[in-house]
């Protein structure tokens, strides 16, 4: 394969009252791996779509190959070259591996009925795909026996087929482990080695060094510069994804007494792979915030201390005494609450109303001699629904129907039916509005004023900064660190996160 490059001149995308993309112009020339990094919300997935004909831009022009070209559909862009591997597979389980690569395009042979699947091509046409990738899978085996790496590998095979010039990678690491993310990588570098234009979108900045020849940040819809990796330091990576940020310490969350007693203790807790040695006690009252980059523990620590995912070491203390964190119902009882990242398929049932979400943590307190009614429910979550300040105009409609804000609020509310002692936040203000994400913040301080403490994990920096009393650094399932929010500035907790 001849390289080529891909081109974006001027690109700017308007929503209503959003300006996603605000001309930016790159340049990415194949035989190479160019990584684009930026916050949530920068733009990197508006950038994807319109390179992918999902969304057409407001205006500039892309050029492939030197070629100006209009993506007006994913089809089109297919015929451009342009493949894309997305973060949420798109695999179809019950296929084989082969079905999944050649989906849609089959090759056919004349039978007793008019048309029928040539099925002997079908698995050697797959079979050449996965073996110019010198990927070894079975065409014949049920994708849902293939592991997460796997799949992955099956994704890009089938992206691959289409012979394209340019492949984008949509956080292709997100599900995998270390071992996994390296087979990863040489494949993304065997495809570099052919002249394909990578693109390579990720929010793990540790791998880049590893993966990529030059990185672009997104800061706010624009552009904010293009660097070598070998040039790409913390610092400067700190500087292009949040600019000049001027430091204003924040305003105390809440009067936290220093000296009032513990709540937590976690002594070297351990799990293979994913925690080693962690340690450190949490205050009554006190909101203490989880830093580090994707992949560096967070999410893992706070599902090993609900008994989630048990841990395998270590000692866990509430109130002085030891608990077991083997199963959810067992912490639940020592009075900890947990509201997972992903709250659609974890923290709430979206075919239940909102009143049963809101009951569903603390059934066996509203129920009487194992029975419940909707009255009984009402009665129990009417104080919940005004402090959180959940808006449903009909509490038995699915919870489908709420807006993504009021469905985190009502996440943290079914806890706040428990009376808990601690609650583990894990990104409670992802995909929300501003107004809900300052009205999360404003209950979590409450809480805390009430003797409430709170572990929040979040990928965005600024919201520690602002939320919590104390923050923690994790690297590698490892404390590594530990700053006062009104000593630190964002660029310093990016470099600590990185280091």
């Amino acid at each position: 394969m001849q390289p080529t490059s891909l081109e974006t001149v001027s690109l700017r995308k308007e929503y209503p009252g959003t300006l996603a993309l605000d001309g930016v112009s790159l340049r990415m020339e194949g035989g190479s791996v160019h990584a684009l990094v930026g916050k949530n919300g920068a733009g990197k997935s508006t950038l994807v779509k319109i390179l992918t004909g999902a969304v057409q831009p407001s205006a500039g022009t892309l050029r492939v190959g030197g070629r100006e070209v209009v993506l007006r559909s994913p089809r089109a862009a297919l015929h451009e070259g342009i493949a894309a591997v997305y973060q949420e597979l798109s695999l179809i389980p019950e296929l084989t591996v082969g079905e999944n690569i050649l989906l849609g395009r089959m090759p056919h042979r004349r039978g007793r009925a008019r048309w029928a699947i040539d099925w002997r091509a079908a698995f050697e046409s797959a079979a050449h795909h996965l073996e110019r990738l010198r990927i070894s899978l079975d065409v014949r085996a049920k994708v849902r026996s293939l592991s997460v790496a796997a799949q992955q590998t099956v994704e890009i095979a089938k992206a691959m087929s289409y012979d394209p010039a340019v492949l984008m990678l949509d956080e292709p690491t997100s599900a995998l482990a270390q071992r996994e993310s390296d087979r990863l990588f040489e494949l993304i570098r065997s495809l570099a080695e052919r002249g394909v234009v990578l693109l390579y979108i990720t929010h793990r900045l540790q791998e880049l060094p590893r993966v990529a020849d030059t990185v672009s940040v997104l800061r706010n819809g624009r552009l904010a510069g293009t660097v070598a990796v070998a040039e790409a330091s913390p610092s400067r990576i700190a500087e292009m994804m949040f600019g000049d940020v001027p430091h204003v310490p924040p305003a105390p969350p809440a009067t936290l007494q220093t000296s009032g007693p513990e709540v937590l203790r976690v002594e070297n807790l351990s799990r293979a792979g994913v925690l080693n040695g962690v340690s450190f006690s949490l205050g009554r009252g006190e909101i203490l915030g989880l830093a580090g980059l994707l992949g560096s523990g967070r999410t893992e620590l706070l599902r090993a201390l609900f008994g989630a995912d048990p841990p395998e070491g270590g000692r866990v203390l509430v109130e002085g005494k030891e608990a077991d964190p083997s199963r959810p119902s067992r912490m639940k009882r020592l009075g900890i609450g947990f509201t997972p990242e992903n709250r659609k398929e974890e923290g709430l049932v979206q075919s239940l109303s909102t009143r049963a979400n809101l009951c569903l943590a603390n059934l066996e307190r509203i129920a009487h001699a194992g029975f419940t009614t909707r009255a009984r429910e009402r009665r129990q979550i009417a104080p919940v629904v005004r402090m959180v300040g959940i808006h449903a105009p009909d509490l038995e409609a699915p919870i489908s129907v709420l807006s993504g804000g009021n469905q985190q609020k009502v996440t943290l509310g079914k806890w706040l039916t428990t009376e808990p002692k601690l609650l583990l936040l894990d990104e409670p203000t992802r995909g929300i509005d501003v107004r809900a994400k300052l009205q999360i913040f404003e209950l979590v301080r409450d809480l805390s004023a009430r003797g409430i403490s709170s572990i929040v994990v979040s990928s965005e920096l600024e919201e520690l900064l602002e939320l919590c009393h104390r923050i923690l650094i994790m690297r590698e399932g490892r404390i590594t660190g530990e700053v006062r929010p009104s000593s630190t500035t964002v660029h310093q907790l990016l470099e600590l996160c990185l280091q």
